[in-house]
This record gives C-alpha cells, structure tokens and sequence, in this order.
C-alpha cells in the first residue's frame, strides 16, 4: 500500500459544527455487525480487528467467518461474498445470534448474497460503497439498480459512503486500504477505542513495513472522521468489568496453546482448511516451549509421524479436517492395536469429499467413532466454546497417556475462526506431561501386562532395559506375540475394550440447562452449544417446559442420559449434519436417517430420540432453534 503525497488536513473544529448533523444514540444490550466485501477486500481483516477491540474494551463477543466455497471467486458476484459476523453484548457472547443489525459492505453483489441468505434485520442499517451506482461500466449500472430494486423490498437504511474516493486521498490502492477505512467507520459508530485499534494495526503490520503501518492508520483515522462528519447515529453497548483477567483468541489457537499448556512437543500436519491455522499459530511460537511441527508429505506420512514419535516418548499430536481423517484411519487403528498414546485434532467442515472447506457441519462423528475395520475402541470428546477448545488439548493428552489409547478431539470450523474472550487460564502443573520412566524394566514384566480388572498396562518405551519388545499391528498377545490361537485375539479385544469402560466411569453426569424434567429435552454437541441454550432461555420465558444438555464425552458417552431421558416427554437432538425429514418423499420410519448423535444415542439408550438437523453450511442460529422447539412441544402440551 503506497501513501499518496500528502493528506487532507483535519477538519477544523468550526467546520465539524456546521457539517455534524444531528445525532441519535441507541444504548443497547447486544448488537451484530456484518462487514462484506469481495474475496481478497479484506473485509476480514477488519472485522477481526473490529471484534478484538471489543472483547480487550470488555464487551462479550462471538465472531463468525463468512467465506466463499472457492479460493478465488468471480468479483462482484453474490457468490465471492466474504467477511465476518461480529455479535458484542454487554454479557458474555456465545453464538452469533439472528440477524445483523448493521451492515457494512463494499459492493451490493456480496450484499444481495446475505439479504437472500435472510441472515439482516429487517431494519438493519447497510453502509455501502457508492460508486457502482454511477461506475463507467453500465453492466455494472444495470446490476447496482437491480440489486437496489430487490433490496428495497425490505425496510433497511441504506447509508452510501464513497470507500473509494475516500481512500484515493490516502493510498493509490483504495482496494488494499478500504478495509481500513471501514474500521474507522465501525470504530466511531460503536466508539471503539482508537489506541487499542492502533496497538492491533502494529501487530498485523509495523513487521511488514513501517509505511504500511501508517497508511493504514491513516486510512483508520479518514474512516473515523468522515462518521464523525456525516453519520446521524451512534450506538452504545456498554462493557462489564471484567472480574479478572482475560484473553481473546480463536478455536485454533486456543487448540494451539492447549497443546503448548499440555506439554506437548510434537504437532505433525499436512495443510487442509479449515484446521490449518491451528499449526500456522504454532509454528510462530512452538519452538520457544521446546515443540516442533512437522510438516508431512501428506495426512497419512503426518499420522505416521506422530505415531512414532508417540512410541519413542514424546507428547505427539496430529491436526486435520474429515479428508484427512479419513486417510489416517490405518495409522489410528495401528495406534489403537499398538496401545500408542495419540491425540488427533480434527476440525470438521462440510462434507463429503471436498465438500465445504470453509464451512461448518458437524459431519464427523460417525466417522470418528466407527471409522475403523474391526472394533477400536477410543475416546472421543469434542469442545464446545473456545475456553473448551485450550482444555480440550490438556483433557485428551492425560487421557491418551494414561490409557494408551486414541483421543479424538472434534472442533470444527465454526469454533476454528469464531473469536470470543474468556477467562486468562491458570497455569496448571497436572496439565504437563510427565517425563516417561526410562528405568529398568522388572525382570518378567511383558509389554501388554493387562490388569485383567481393567485392560490397562505399562507403557514401555525403546530403549528401557529389559524392555525390548517387538511391536506388531497383528493381532497379539501380552508379549506382544502374534496371536495364531482364537483365544489371543479375543482377549485383546476385551482388555482395550475395558479401559473404556473404566473411563467412563470416571466421567460425570451432564448437567441440565433449565428444570430436570419437563415436556422437551434438547440433546447437542459441539459448537451449537451457545445457540442451543439462547434458544431455550427463549422458549423457557414463552412458557415452554424444555431444557437441554450438551455432551462434550461422545466414546465413551457420558453416564446417566437414560434417567435424565426417562424425566422428559419427549427428547430431540439439534446437529448441524444431515437427516430425513420424517415427510419427505417414500421416508418411512424404518428407512429414515437421523442426526448422528441422534443415531448414537437411540442405540445406547434404547429411548424414541427424535432430531432436528440442517446443514446450511453456517452455524445454527437460535430463532431456528427456538422454532423447532415450537414445532416439536409435545401436542397435548400446546392443545
């Protein structure tokens, strides 16, 4: 980004009274902002800056990624629509809600594609860049004036702004700077604090050059005083002291800094979206904690990595997305036969093959819990909130060592890219892995000594006196022999299977969000946690007897859902992945497919659990689910 050779001086304090128009402000609990622009505008970038500032100010925040399908989509089409959803309350945050109430976009193409995806208030206020209107290309004219005519069906305020002759006056890429100009506009409407703003634009880029640092400053402070002089509102959304410190991050690198808390030393990947940033965020840092990421050949080499630096001792994880999943199924089953302590990280998206890269579902969970030949039993657990996310890498590392088993972590790609605060992690010594006993092994031990109570055994790594073994992914006995007699094989099965079962009974009851019992109990998982329980709130002060309860344990689920399924009328799972509507064509109730937590939980509780999915390659939002809860009340509740 070049400056030009000089910029307009600031206006004079006389002349801002006389341009300033008369101003309301609206002091509200909650507000949502959207900032569009084609794929490559940084529209991100700003809203990322935007939300940041919010959460250090001490709002509560929950940001969502809105990105195209392709890497680089055609400009100016509905299709390239890409930025972000930021929702900020005065309380905590946990999902990005309804509807935008403020709209700031770059061209009315990206605008359409929201307006149709019905995710803006019907009032919302929309920003937009005003040139189209009278641009040179009259195909372009002729788009503007359609695009109008179908958004003027709705009662929104549209509010024209020139980006572009604006930021000519600072830069001679106003497509490179506009971002930053429409953050001023964002930082005066809510007034965000400018220093804090400053403080963010030198992280991002006084490293690249320090005359991209000040153009983009410059272009902040432009966007900033054009609001102050032109726009006749401002709105509020006061902040609550924070009761103690507290840190601002996204899903990936929360999982990035658990793995750093839990001590780990390896992380070994292959780049796939939407897991990646997860190992760019620790390749800046890992080295400074001892850890190294391993870049691999491809998923199956990067699973083959971390299983064998698990082997030789170290605290080793993988990352991925469901592709990469699928393609280190052999070297988990490996893990899981062997006994290798392994944590995998995968980050869902849409499926299937390369289906949604950029998109959330939470697609996965069959595929994490079955997708092995003959029967591997591992633990399963999946994060709901960024918090979960940086104590989801602690909880699976203590598990898989301490049970020489397989820990699947599924976040997905909501968490992945969402922002949102929480409280600063205290530093936990139970959190670090403990150095491996390299000591003599006793004479007689064998490497798979099963306590024949609960399947667990020693770990042996190479290299221990007395502890020479050979490792087989065949079928095999307590010296690790392979196994030719019927006998082997069965009790292998049986001692991996048992430590299961000894884990789950270390586990806890879920807690229930609202009365124990009632006429409706929502069962969900994962990300939707925040929308599930902002949707029950809801239906709770309608009148509506529902309450809900989210699993974060999926292999081995956790105990005591059969009685609190037995206290409900009815129970309904809410998932973002695919089911049957029990309408749709030649459906019956024998064929019909369900949610996949749904599928799980009828088989383990033997209780009729009804389901409510979609898949609309973005998260949930609670006015849905607060419709199914309507729709789905059992009918002589609403008679």
């Amino acid at each position: 980004m070049t400056m030009a050779p000089s910029s307009p001086p600031p206006p004079t304090a006389a002349s801002l009274q006389q341009a300033r128009p008369e101003r309301t402000i609206l002091r509200v609990p909650e507000h949502t902002v959207e900032v569009v622009s084609d794929s490559g505008e940084g529209a991100q970038k700003c809203a990322q800056i935007f939300g940041r500032v919010s959460a250090k100010m001490g709002n509560g925040v929950w940001t969502v990624e809105i990105i195209p399908a392709e890497i680089q989509p055609p400009a100016r089409t509905p299709e390239s629509a890409s930025g972000n959803r930021i929702r900020i309350g005065t309380k905590p945050v946990t999902n990005w809600g309804d509807h935008a109430d403020v709209v700031l976009a770059f061209n009315e193409q990206v605008l359409l594609h929201r307006h149709r995806l019905g995710a803006l208030a019907e009032d919302a206020i929309i920003l937009i860049e005003d040139q189209w209107a009278t641009h040179d290309d009259p195909d372009i004219r002729k788009a503007w004036a359609d695009a109008m005519e179908e958004l003027g069906q709705r009662s929104y305020r549209f509010i024209h702004v020139p980006m572009e002759e604006q930021c000519l006056t600072v830069t001679d890429t106003p497509r490179r700077g506009k971002n930053m100009f429409a953050l001023g506009l964002l930082a005066w409407i809510y007034s965000r604090d400018l220093d804090k703003i400053r403080e963010l634009i030198a992280q991002e880029f006084r490293k690249k050059a320090q005359a991209l640092y000040d153009s983009n400053v410059a272009l902040l402070e432009l966007g900033h005083r054009w609001a102050e002089e032109h726009l006749d509102f401002r709105i509020q959304v006061p902040a609550i002291e924070a009761d103690g410190p507290r840190v601002v991050m996204n899903g990936n690198q929360a999982l990035a800094m658990g793995a750093i808390a839990a001590g780990m030393e390896l992380c070994a990947m292959y780049p796939i979206t939407p897991a990646t940033s997860a190992s760019h965020y620790l390749s800046d840092i890992f080295e400074r904690f001892g850890g190294i990421v391993h870049q691999a050949e491809d998923e199956i080499a990067a699973a083959g990595v971390a299983v064998g630096a698990s082997f030789a001792g170290k605290v080793a994880f993988t990352i991925t997305s469901g592709p990469g999943l699928a393609l280190k199924t052999e070297f988990i089953g490996l893990a899981v036969m062997t006994e290798i302590p392994l944590v995998v990280v995968d980050v869902q998206r849409g499926g299937p093959s390369t289906g949604l890269p950029t998109k959330v579902e939470q697609g996965d969970l069959l595929a994490a819990l079955f997708g092995q030949p003959g029967d591997a039993p591992h633990v399963v657990l999946a994060p709901a909130t960024m918090e979960e996310c940086f104590l989801s890498m602690t909880t699976a590392r203590r598990i898989a060592e301490a049970f020489r088993c397989v820990v699947i972590v599924l976040s997905d790609a909501n968490l992945a890219t969402g922002v949102q605060p929480f409280p600063r992690p205290e530093v936990n010594e139970q959190w670090l892995a403990q150095s491996p006993d390299l000591g003599p092994v006793r004479e007689g031990l064998r490497p798979y000594e099963w306590d024949p109570e609960r399947g667990l055994s020693r770990r042996v790594i190479p290299g221990q006196p007395g502890g020479m073994h050979t490792v087989t992914g065949l079928s095999h006995d307590e010296w690790s022999h392979v196994g030719y007699t019927p006998d082997v094989h069965e009790r292998g099965c049986v001692m991996r299977s048992r430590k299961l079962a000894v884990f789950q009974q270390m586990l806890k009851p879920p807690l229930v969000h609202g009365d124990d019992a009632g006429d409706l109990l929502i069962v969900g998982w994962g990300s939707t946690l925040g929308a599930i329980e902002e949707a029950v709130d809801r239906a709770r002060e309608e009148g509506v007897a529902v309450s809900s309860v989210h699993l974060r344990f999926l292999s081995p689920l956790e105990p005591g859902l059969k009685e609190i399924f037995r206290r409900f009328k009815k129970v309904m799972t809410v998932e973002i992945n695919y089911s049957d509507e029990p309408t749709d064509p030649y459906i019956t109730d024998e064929n019909r497919r369900r949610g996949q937590l749904c599928w799980l939980l009828r088989a383990q509780t033997l209780v009729d659990i009804e389901c409510w999915t979609r898949v609309p390659g973005e998260p949930l939002r609670p006015g849905q689910i607060l419709q199914a809860i309507r729709s789905h009340v059992p009918q002589e509740v609403t008679r």
